[in-house]
């Protein structure tokens, strides 16, 4: 029995152009501004103490570029090093590249100071009850351990930077240099860890400008490396950062589609920040690999399998769990290298927005919602859509917003209206994890709730997807639609320790709190509430940074000619 996949959206990335293998980077140039020429100093670059822990190595003379498995495994073998020297001597090397920190204003309205308000809250109930571990539980005031790599804090940091926290964002990057540790010997999912924590370091050092987060995300790419040493380039879901290796699933030979396909900002942006090239090289096999196999209008089954590098006979197609961030990775991938013309990552972003169209888009029979159904054996059709789907209005409108056609613009409309019924048309104003569609008259609701699907995680897509339509269009509507969401988790949510995932929001009066409080709602939800309140809709702007799917900002970089 599959485990459930506890996060928001999984899934993403395909391909890049075989055209384009040759073009990794050489010499990388970086797309936010360089520092002034003594604005680093030498103590700042490697203000930390992981890289002391390593012998330095012995210089030596190196004849010829090593190859690209001999680079692979110099990395896994040394993960304490950068291209076979220290951090601190490689950042040295490359101080030139090294990024210059953001500037933020802080809230300036009252619905971002009730974010923030709620940012600290919830801050305050981790750091009491949970500090240090992964997940707070707020009704039992306890934490919840998952990986043991303190993801809260690390999912936290570039949101308390956005809103100006600096007290918050000192506290959380102090842990990071002194606790963070990754060579313990336990088995980590590669995606959940990609995006939440190299993703969260990799953002919080484009921010802050601060090395320490950038050497940090370099010693976990070393780490998870392992698990691209599968037979078909496809990585394995699981790997040991401690012992440096890497497995399938113990419930299945197979990794899921969204997981190994929504891995590839973050390692192109480790190569690209550190002018390492391994890390962009792997990730970007995995695009070449799935772009090369059979698909259903462009549509892919939600099980891959990294011995065979084959999918799943008969699986599922769905863009939800374990479908979903694959296709928001195309697009994203492709926005993220410069947006060049017929890249493959565009193409099959394009094929499988038509294949959406015409295999899973579907209109309820009474009030004509548009939603998303799945293909259950990759044929049979199901009425039925994950809250997870509801991110895809936003990477629509993100797609129309860079030249897709208007075919686009219309069903990310029709289905960001759908989204924001799911939560209305509850008496909590709180959207369930699944919504089902009537397929014909005699259904008695277009939209209904099953009683197992009845729960709210606190989610962050549809809000994502707001913020999405709010910077790009300036329609000041969706932060209405946005606030009477927001007020519904000030209502139902909200509890003395922090705020809880619930049970039921179907009933005012039992919405059975399940006393679990994700990394995503610090990391996501809350930030896409602040980012959506904002006066300045361009406060990230979407031309210079591409959000990964843990919501962390990236530099989007030039295209390369």
């Amino acid at each position: 029995m599959p485990l459930p996949n506890p996060h928001h959206h999984p899934g993403v990335d395909k391909d890049v152009p075989k055209d384009t293998a040759a073009g990794l980077p050489q010499a990388v140039t970086m797309s936010v501004a360089l520092p002034p020429p003594d604005s680093n100093k030498e103590q700042d670059i490697g203000g930390i103490d992981i890289l002391n822990n390593v012998e330095e190595p012995v210089a030596q003379e190196q004849a010829e570029p090593l190859s690209e498995g001999e680079q692979l495994e110099q990395a896994i073998k040394n993960p304490l090093t950068l291209g076979g020297v220290s951090f601190k001597e490689h950042l040295k090397k490359i101080k030139p590249l090294l990024a210059k920190g953001q500037h933020f204003h802080g809230a300036t309205n009252e619905r971002q100071s009730a974010v923030v308000a709620a940012f600290k809250h919830s801050w305050a109930g981790y750091k009491k009850y949970a500090w240090g571990h992964d997940n707070l539980k707020p009704i039992s005031q306890y934490s919840h351990e998952w990986f043991g790599l303190g993801l809260t804090i690390v999912d936290s940091l570039d949101t308390m930077y956005i809103m100006g926290l600096d007290d918050e964002f000192k506290e959380g990057r102090d842990w990071v240099e002194q606790s963070l540790r990754f060579d313990t010997k336990r088995d980590v999912n590669l995606f959940e860890v990609t995006i939440r924590v190299l993703g969260g370091l990799l953002s919080a050092y484009h921010l802050s400008g601060d090395t320490m987060f950038l050497a940090k995300a370099a010693e976990l790419g070393n780490r998870l490396l392992p698990a691209f040493q599968s037979p078909s380039n496809i990585p394995y879901s699981d790997v040991n950062l401690g012992d440096l290796s890497a497995h399938s699933p113990k419930w299945s030979p197979d990794s899921s589609t969204s997981e190994v396909t929504t891995i590839q900002l973050e390692f192109r942006d480790l190569s690209r920040s550190t002018n390492i090239s391994i890390y962009e090289q792997v990730a970007h096999k995995v695009n070449e690999k799935v772009h090369d196999l059979e698909k259903n209008h462009g549509l892919v089954p939600i099980f891959i399998n990294a011995n065979t590098g084959t999918f799943r006979n008969y699986a599922t197609i769905s863009l939800g769990a374990r479908g979903d961030s694959y296709y928001e990775y195309l697009l994203k991938q492709w926005i993220q290298t410069g947006r060049r013309d017929n890249d493959n990552l565009i193409l099959d972003y394009m094929q499988a927005v038509d294949g959406v169209l015409t295999q899973l888009m579907r209109r309820t029979p009474r009030e004509h919602w548009v939603y998303i159904g799945e293909l259950i054996n990759g044929k049979d059709f199901k009425p039925k859509m994950d809250h997870l789907t509801c991110y895809l209005p936003g990477t629509l409108i993100l797609g129309h917003q860079n030249g897709m056609p208007d075919s686009h613009l219309i069903l990310a409309r029709d289905l960001l209206d759908t989204c924001y019924q799911t939560y209305v048309m509850n008496p909590t104003h709180l959207a369930a994890e699944i919504s089902y569609f009537a397929l014909t008259e005699k259904d008695d609701q277009d939209i209904y709730v099953k009683p197992n699907d009845a729960h709210n995680l606190l989610r962050p897509e549809f809000v994502e997807s707001l913020y999405y339509f709010y910077s790009l269009t300036g329609n000041r509507t969706y932060q209405d639609m946005g606030w009477k969401i927001f007020q519904a988790f000030e209502t139902h949510a909200k509890v003395n320790a922090g705020y809880t995932s619930m049970g039921n929001v179907k009933n005012t009066q039992s919405t059975r709190l399940r006393d679990l409080m994700e990394s995503f709602w610090m990391s996501e939800t809350l930030k896409y509430f602040y980012l959506l309140f904002s006066d300045d809709r361009k406060e990230i702007d979407l031309e210079q940074w591409v959000f990964n799917s843990e919501g962390h900002p990236l530099p989007v970089y030039p295209l390369k000619t």
